[in-house]
């Protein structure tokens, strides 16, 4: 078989929502988990491989990265994508950056792009600052990240400082002059010694064009946004016949749970939105830390609660309260110890019968999938812009399991009440 696409994904959440993208453009895709051993389904268009490398080391990051790669190269692919988030989570020393460079190195690739705009999710990107809504990328609620603070909004100094070779950048009045126009900047940077460009991008119809101007590219990095235009090219070469079936799963069951361990802004509302109506039990970090039995605790207050309606389970904290515990117990400590224990909680629910699970926060899904055993996940429909309902295939044995994962920074304030409508 050949994949029209493939792509290597830093999270688990930004694996599905690229994902859902190239699905909602009529490609049939298929995320594994970490790099997979089984063959890949003949019915797919393209593949996903989920990693979690977004925060790792940037050595463990490039081999993990690269052993991706190899696996989908020997799967005869014919373009590859680089996703990351829309907020361009990195520090200084990567991973974005290194892991870019790697890549383009393994394909003797000569240029590439940086988009991770995402209009759709109030993403934009104009001469080279990245906006969130109507501000700056560091004056978000991106500059109190826990593992990626982001304190500058220009990507072209963000990108230069990982990386080895310039970074120049495509302004949108190259971009509204459409692709041909796009083409010819990508030529005077990489003639002036420039490895990457950042694009401007304000709209899906710029995102579209950049696609186009893509098409013969053979590494791009970026969001999930800026694969909007991909499958299009793929039609156009007679490569791709588009179905109406592309985001159809089977029917699901069983009891439905939401499991939160994201403290982003966006997270932070929806937890109070369901709390205000769902019962929902708080993961403290200070008994967690203690060494208190907080797993067997959350399971013993869901389990008859379980199929009477969606219940929540959440270590959600505001920002001065995520400061003030990591101050006294570590970050990296705390953090491993909430991932490790939502991931637990999981596993007990759904040994209890929870057959459709949301889980919000890269991390948290990263450990969770981990913990159920997950190898694949068969997209399904969105549920907003960057987050579709996925099949999660556990290996033979375990029933199918309904389940979306969410990034942080995702979703509207109801999005834990509204997903399950999508579910039949």
């Amino acid at each position: 078989m050949s994949i029209l696409l493939g792509c290597i994904a830093d999270d688990f959440t930004g694996a599905t929502d690229l994902a859902g993208i190239l699905v909602n453009g009529g490609m049939r895709t298929l995320v594994t988990i970490g790099v997979p051993e089984r063959a890949i389904p003949a019915d797919v268009d393209a593949v996903v491989v989920a990693l979690k490398s977004r925060t790792t080391p940037p050595d463990e990051a490039i081999r993990d990265s690269l052993g991706a790669l190899d696996y989908l190269r020997r799967q005869g692919t014919r373009q590859y994508y680089f996703k990351y988030c829309s907020t361009f989570d990195s520090t200084d020393r990567g991973n974005i950056g290194p892991v870019a460079e790697a890549l383009m190195g393994a394909l003797g690739a000569a240029f590439t792009i940086a988009c991770p705009a995402f209009p759709a999710n109030a993403r934009t990107i104009y001469k080279g600052y990245l906006f969130v809504g109507d501000v700056l990328l560091n004056e978000s609620g991106m500059r109190n990240h826990p593992l990626t603070p982001m304190t500058h909004a220009n990507l072209v100094r963000v990108l230069a400082l990982q990386s080895t070779r310039p970074v120049g950048l495509v302004e949108h009045g190259t971009v509204a002059r459409g692709a041909p126009a796009i083409t010819e900047r990508f030529a005077a940077l990489q003639a002036k010694g420039d490895y990457c460009a950042i694009v401007d991008a304000l709209s899906n119809d710029d995102l579209m064009v950049l696609g186009e101007a893509c098409r013969d590219m053979v590494l791009l990095t970026g969001g999930s946004g800026a694969a909007l235009g991909l499958p299009a090219n793929f039609v156009r070469a007679g490569l791709l016949r588009l179905t109406d079936a592309a985001d159809r799963l089977p029917p699901s069951d069983g009891a439905r749970a939401v499991l939160a361990g994201s403290c982003s802004t966006a997270t932070q509302a929806q937890v109070a939105k369901m709390r205000a109506t769902h019962p929902a039990f708080e993961i403290d970090p200070v008994a967690l830390a203690a060494g208190e039995d907080i797993v067997g605790a959350a399971l013993e207050w869901a389990t008859p609660k379980l199929g009477q309606e969606p219940i929540l389970i959440s270590s959600t904290a505001s920002p001065d309260a995520v400061r003030s515990a990591q101050a006294r117990y570590g970050a990296e400590r705390l953090g491993g110890l909430i991932e490790n224990t939502l991931a637990n909680i999981a596993g007990g629910l759904v040994e209890r019968d929870v057959g459709q699970l949301i889980v919000a926060g890269g991390e948290t899904s990263g450990a969770v999938t981990k913990a159920l055993g997950v190898q694949s996940l068969r997209i399904g429909p969105q549920i907003d812009p960057g987050v579709p309902w996925t099949q999660a295939d556990r290996g033979p044995g375990n029933r199918p399991l309904a389940l979306a994962l969410k990034s942080g920074n995702f979703g509207t304030e109801d999005f834990f009440l509204k997903a399950w409508n999508l579910l039949v």
